[in-house]
C-alpha cells in the first residue's frame, strides 16, 4: 500500500487552543522491553477522546471499534490486511475460496475451513455461521435492512427479530462444512459485505443482546480477544491462545502481546504522549495547531493516507425545521465548506464537497448546486456560501425561529464545528443550541430517532469502495429504523422513487457495471438535490506513531491495523 509522506500539506492552521492536561498512568503500559524488528512481542498503546462504545461486533458501526476488531473478529471475507494493497482486495476468511453465484446470482456456496477455534477453544462450526446471521437480526444490526435484506427469510427476521429464523436463507451442510446463502435478488457486492465486522462470526450460544462492555460474553477468531473493557478507561486484548494464522492475507499473525487503547486524552494530549514515547498511535485526527509540527519534526512518523471518507451534518427529515426542503436547501446554501475544510487542517487535508459520494467510489461525478455561480448542470465545485439565497429561502419556508438542537463530539476539534454550526443557524433566524457529547455516545445517541436530534455531527468512512455502501446504507428508506441506536439514517430521510433506482443500479452491476455507474451517479444528485445533509468536505487521514512502531498499514475500510504492527 502506498504511503503519501508530504509535509508540506500538513498547513499550519491555528484554530484551537491547546491545553496543558497530563497524560498520566501512561508509562507502566509501555515497560515492556522492546523486541528486534519484526518480532512479536511488547504492549501496543493506542489513545482516545472518547471510548469505542459497545463491544458487540454486530452493533458497533464505528471506525474507533473497527480498527480493534481487524485484530480480534473474522467473517467468512476479509478485506487483506497484509500484502502490497492493504484493504483493497476481499480474500477468503474463515473459508476456503470466495465462489462464483449461481442459479442467476442467487446462491452462494461456501464451505467453512476446519480447525479454526474461538478464545475458548472450542472450534468454529457451520451451525455458528447459520447463528451468527440469526443473531445479526436478534440485535437490530445496522445493516440487516439495508444490506443483509436479501437474504431468504430476512424479512421475516425484520418483522419478528426475536423469532428470526434464516433456515431459507443459510443451509448449512455439518459433514462437508458447506454454507449456501439462498437471495431474494443478486447482490454481487455479497463477498465484501460478508467481510464487515457486522458479519462476525460468533459462538452460536452468543447471548442474543447487546453485550455493552461485558466482553466475558464474547469469543474471538482472530490473533487477540477483547479481555477487559472499562468504558471510562480503557480496552485490554490479549493474545488469543488458540489462534494459529490460516491466511497471511486475511488473518495474519499478530505482533504486539497486547493492545490497549486508553481513553480520555483530547488529541493534542495523544500527539504529546506519543511524542513522549508514551503510547504508539493518536486515534484521533491531530489538531491543526499540532499538524506542522508533527510534519516537520517528526515526518517518518506522520503517515497521509487517501481515504473513502466523509464529513457531514445530517438533518432530520422527520422533525420541524428540517422536514421543510426550504429550510434543508437554506442550511446547504449558507455554509462556508471553505471553514469547514480549514478546521479540519487546511486544503491540503480535506476537500469540500456538497453531494453523498466521494472521489474514486464507481459511480462519483462532481456535484454541487449548493454555491453561488454553480455550473450550468450542477455539475462543478463548490466556489462559495450564497446568504442571501439562503435567507430567501428560510422565509418561504416558514421555519424561522424554530428550536434546532446541534449534536457534535466534545473533543475540541468538533466542539467548534458545532459552535459555527450554532451561529450559522443563529443568523438564519433560528435558535440553535450546542450539545457536546462524549465521542463514544454521541454516534448511536443521534442515530436514534427519539432522541430528536434536529442535526446531527457525523461522519462516514467506506466499508467497502461501492456507491450503494453511502447511499443505499446511509439514506435509503431501509436504512432508517425507528428509535434504534443502529440506525445510519440519521436523518431518516425517505423516497421510495430514489430507493427503486437503488435497487435498478444494483441489479445492473452484475451485467452492465457502466450503466450501473451513471445510474447510482443519478441517484446521487436526486438525493443531493433533497438535501438531507449538509456535506462539508472529503479528508485524507493523518496517523501519527510512534518512534518505536514499525510495519504500519492502513487500510481504507478500517484505519490503521494495530495487530500487523510491531514494536521496535
Amino acid at each position: 500500500m502506498s504511503r503519501n509522506r508530504t509535509p508540506q500539506l500538513l498547513v499550519s492552521a491555528v484554530l484551537l487552543a491547546t491545553t496543558g492536561c497530563a497524560a498520566d498512568d501512561l508509562g507502566s503500559l509501555t515497560s515492556v522491553a522492546p523486541g528486534d524488528h519484526g518480532h512479536q512481542g511488547g504492549v501496543e498503546v493506542l489513545l482516545a477522546n472518547g471510548n469505542v462504545g459497545t463491544a458487540d461486533p454486530m452493533i458497533n458501526y464505528s471506525n474507533a471499534a473497527w480498527t480493534l476488531y481487524t485484530a480480534s473478529y473474522d467473517g467468512l471475507t476479509a478485506f487483506t490486511k497484509s500484502g502490497p494493497e492493504v484493504g483493497r482486495h476481499v480474500a477468503p476468511d474463515l473459508v476456503t475460496e470466495i465462489p462464483k453465484p449461481t442459479d442467476d446470482g442467487l446462491k452462494w456456496t461456501f464451505t467453512l475451513r476446519s480447525g479454526i477455534r474461538f478464545s475458548d477453544g472450542r472450534e468454529v462450526q457451520p451451525n455458528d455461521v447459520k447463528a451468527s446471521f440469526e443473531r445479526m437480526f436478534k440485535v437490530h444490526g445496522p445493516t440487516t435492512s439495508s444490506q443483509f435484506d436479501v437474504l431468504a427469510g430476512a424479512r421475516e427476521c425484520l418483522d419478528r427479530p426475536e423469532t428470526c429464523d434464516l433456515s431459507a436463507g443459510i443451509a448449512i451442510d455439518e459433514a462437508t462444512r458447506r454454507i449456501t446463502f439462498t437471495l431474494t435478488e443478486p447482490d454481487p457486492e455479497l463477498p465484501e459485505q460478508l467481510g464487515q465486522p457486522l458479519a462476525s462470526i460468533l459462538p452460536a450460544d452468543t447471548p442474543p443482546a447487546d453485550v455493552g462492555s461485558d466482553v466475558s460474553k464474547l469469543r474471538a477468531t482472530g490473533p487477540y480477544y477483547w479481555a477487559s473493557y472499562d468504558p471510562t478507561d480503557r480496552v485490554v486484548l490479549k493474545r488469543n491462545p488458540y489462534f494459529r494464522s490460516w491466511s497471511p492475507l486475511a488473518a495474519p499473525e499478530g505482533y504486539p502481546d497486547q493492545i490497549v487503547e486508553k481513553f480520555g486524552l483530547e488529541p493534542t494530549d495523544q500527539i504529546t504522549a506519543v511524542i513522549n514515547g508514551q503510547a504508539d498511535f493518536a486515534t484521533d485526527q491531530p489538531p491543526p495547531d499540532r499538524l506542522n509540527e508533527i510534519s516537520v519534526e517528526h515526518p517518518d512518523q506522520t503517515h497521509l493516507d487517501q481515504i473513502g471518507h466523509v464529513w457531514y451534518w445530517a438533518l432530520n427529515t422527520r422533525i420541524p425545521p428540517f422536514d421543510n426542503p426550504k429550510a434543508r436547501q437554506a442550511l446547504n446554501y449558507a455554509f462556508d465548506r471553505d471553514s469547514a475544510v480549514l478546521q479540519a487542517g487546511g486544503p491540503g487535508l480535506a476537500t469540500p464537497t456538497c453531494q453523498v459520494l466521494v472521489p474514486n467510489i464507481p459511480g462519483y461525478r462532481q456535484y454541487c448546486p449548493w454555491t453561488v455561480d454553480p455550473a450550468p448542470d450542477g455539475h462543478g465545485p463548490w466556489h462559495g456560501a450564497d446568504m442571501a439565497k439562503a435567507r430567501r429561502l428560510v422565509a418561504e419556508s416558514g421555519t424561522a425561529g424554530a428550536p434546532v438542537s446541534v449534536v457534535s463530539g466534545n473533543n475540541r476539534m468538533h466542539v467548534a464545528m458545532g459552535e459555527y454550526m450554532q451561529t450559522l443557524l443563529t443568523k438564519l433566524g433560528y435558535r440553535a443550541t450546542l450539545k457536546p457529547m462524549d465521542e463514544g455516545l454521541q454516534y448511536p445517541f443521534v442515530q436514534n430517532s427519539g432522541n430528536r436530534v434536529e442535526v446531527a455531527l457525523a461522519d462516514w468512512s467506506q466499508d467497502y469502495p461501492a456507491p450503494s455502501d453511502f447511499l443505499k446504507v446511509l439514506t435509503s428508506c431501509a436504512a432508517y429504523v425507528p428509535n434504534s441506536d443502529a440506525s445510519p439514517n440519521i436523518g431518516g430521510f425517505c423516497d421510495p422513487a430514489v430507493d427503486d433506482r437503488m435497487t435498478e443500479a444494483l441489479r445492473l452491476a452484475n451485467t452492465d457495471p457502466e450503466r450501473a455507474n451513471a445510474l447510482w451517479a443519478a441517484v446521487d444528485r436526486a438525493v443531493t438535490d433533497q438535501a438531507p445533509w449538509v456535506s462539508m468536505y472529503v479528508p485524507k487521514w493523518v496517523s501519527f506513531v510512534s518512534a518505536r512502531l514499525g510495519n504500519y498499514r492502513f487500510s481504507a475500510q478500517f484505519g490503521f491495523l494495530p495487530g500487523v504492527a510491531w514494536l521496535r
